[in-house]
């Protein structure tokens, strides 16, 4: 017996020790250098409602992600048709189900089907019936397949390239999460510029360089002239001295010569001759040659760099360059520089996304919040151990001694599974003071009936445990399973509850039942106590 006290003991000396481990960088101490590399250094992350911050939910708009997609798969058809030299009155996409193509001859349907078979696995064909007598009209249907996987690997790209904007941003402790329906949950904790860190997220970045048409009007184009193959796309030029916006209209060919996903870096300099910021694009090998070979065939062309369907410049190419670098300029002030360049270097959205829900807590609110859920903990922690200690006297010590283990296993328990702690998760610690007390409550009444009848203390004490234990099992199983279905069906405020009430449970019954009768052991067993106090 007095073997498996030792063993025991140990044991709970042991997670002890590990709590500790668990919770040290929570205190903000500066640790040694060797400490991260050998020991955990995750700390309990404040939510929302307890340091202030941001709080959004974002839809991800997949669908655009299966136009992106089929659009490209058009470009890349239009090649493959010319080399099997298939002819074609028209190609075109027809919303997200797949693409409209229309042959000049009937006969060349069967060298479209090879080829589609071999290099368009995700499509099949069908007949497509048009009143126009003109070819031969066929569908080039998208398997759902396909499409959910588009969907979801843009949805999954989005959560990446937010999260590494996110980081470079410089937000602490950030909780960036994937949700049902292609949301994504974000929550920005102590940020001091909320709409600048929206403006940031919710930026698509798609860069892209287009050549200019200088050959036709653009007054033309804006009086609805617009040629086939163009498009008409703005630079916001802001005065310097008014700050008065006004908008130059450009007439650009929709051709895409070179997009942002060649960038391997993008850094914001100074201009030494205007000493002003703007942004230093690099390519990678393949960027680089592209760049350098659009360079070289259209000098004396303006070349517009193009993001999010806004000119940022347009200068007239000089030269071929070589290198992969360019440049682009806008009159930015500092931040604006900065958070293009976070952007840029973090990749495009592969999708457009909208902000479905958005919050934002005042640090003031925070700091309240803290306040008053750290008050209502100590006083509700003292009633309790003060309740304790007179109602079962010695015994009841022992149950309070268990009670701060149980605070020291939940907050380390929240340090280990890199959990939040919420307002709402302050309310499940305090339930949880109550249900490890009420564990004793069970065992000690147990305790107090046998010894009514007559039973001496080490006798009792091993019936009151023994009776007991089934029915505080139960208790802390239900509980545990309602907690459980709170976590995985609950959203926000629920969670944090569920979190910090599940762990309490786990570490209460590990507290008032092993704890505590361990020290009752050590007391009846090894110290040969005759009496008891409860």
């Amino acid at each position: 017996m007095t073997k498996k006290l030792g063993w025991r003991a140990g044991i709970i000396g042991f997670l002890v020790v590990v709590a500790f481990i668990y919770l040290v960088p929570s205190f903000n101490l500066k640790l040694p250098s060797w400490w991260s590399g050998l020991l955990p250094k995750d700390k309990i992350h404040l939510g929302l409602d307890l340091q202030g911050g941001v709080h959004l939910v974002l839809g991800v708009e997949v669908q655009k992600a299966v136009e992106s997609d089929l659009e490209r798969m058009i470009e890349e058809l239009k090649n493959d048709l010319r080399k099997n030299k298939i002819r074609y009155l028209e190609l075109k996409r027809q919303g997200t189900e797949g693409i409209k193509l229309t042959l000049m001859r009937e006969k060349d349907e069967k060298a479209l089907q090879d080829l589609v078979k071999s290099s368009y696995r995700d499509f099949d064909i069908k007949p497509l019936s048009t009143t126009d007598t003109k070819g031969y009209a066929l569908e080039l249907v998208l398997s759902d397949k396909a499409r959910n996987h588009i969907m979801k690997l843009a949805a999954d790209q989005a959560l990446e390239t937010i999260r590494n904007r996110v980081d470079q941003f410089g937000v602490s402790e950030p909780d960036i999460r994937p949700q049902e329906d292609y949301r994504i949950l974000i929550q920005l904790p102590g940020i001091k510029d909320p709409k600048r860190a929206i403006d940031l997220i919710g930026k698509t970045a798609l860069l892209e360089f287009k050549l200019l048409d200088e050959e036709n009007s653009v007054e033309e184009a804006l009086k609805g002239n617009i040629p086939v193959g163009d498009q008409i796309l703005y630079q916001i030029a802001v005065d310097p001295k008014t700050g008065i916006k006004r908008k130059i209209p450009y007439l650009v060919k929709k051709r895409t010569l070179l997009t942002g996903e060649y960038l391997t870096d993008a850094r914001v300099q100074i201009d030494p001759q205007y000493n002003e910021p703007y942004v230093s694009l690099s390519f990678d090998a393949r960027g680089a040659r592209l760049f350098e070979r659009i360079t070289g065939e259209n000098i004396g062309k303006r070349l517009a760099i193009v993001l999010d369907n806004n000119v940022y410049s347009a200068p007239v190419i000089r030269d071929k360059i070589a290198g992969g670098r360019a440049q682009i300029t806008g009159r930015f002030t500092m931040d604006e520089a900065r958070d293009l360049s976070i952007v840029l270097r973090a990749g495009a959205l592969p999708a457009p996304v909208k902000i479905l829900e958005e919050r934002t807590v005042g640090p003031s609110l925070g700091k309240d919040s803290i306040n008053k859920g750290f008050k209502s903990t100590i006083i509700g922690g003292i009633v309790v151990v003060a309740f304790m200690a007179i109602y079962y006297g010695l015994s009841g010590l022992f149950a309070d001694l268990a009670l701060v283990l149980n605070m020291l296993f939940i907050m380390a328990g929240l340090a280990f599974f890199g959990a939040t702690l919420t307002l709402p998760g302050i309310a499940g610690i305090i339930l949880t003071i109550g249900m490890s007390v009420d564990a004793n409550v069970l065992i000690f009444e147990r305790i107090r009936e046998e010894l009514r009848v007559g039973k001496p203390p080490r006798a009792a004490i091993e019936a009151g445990y023994g009776r007991a234990m089934v029915t505080i099992l139960d208790a802390n199983v239900t509980t545990f399973i309602a907690a459980l279905v709170l976590f995985q069906f609950g959203t926000g405020p629920v969670k944090g509850f569920a979190v910090t009430l599940s762990i309490g449970i786990v570490a209460s019954f590990v507290t008032a039942v092993f704890v505590t009768r361990i020290i009752f052991d050590y007391l009846f067993l090894y110290r040969r106590w005759k009496k008891i106090s409860i």
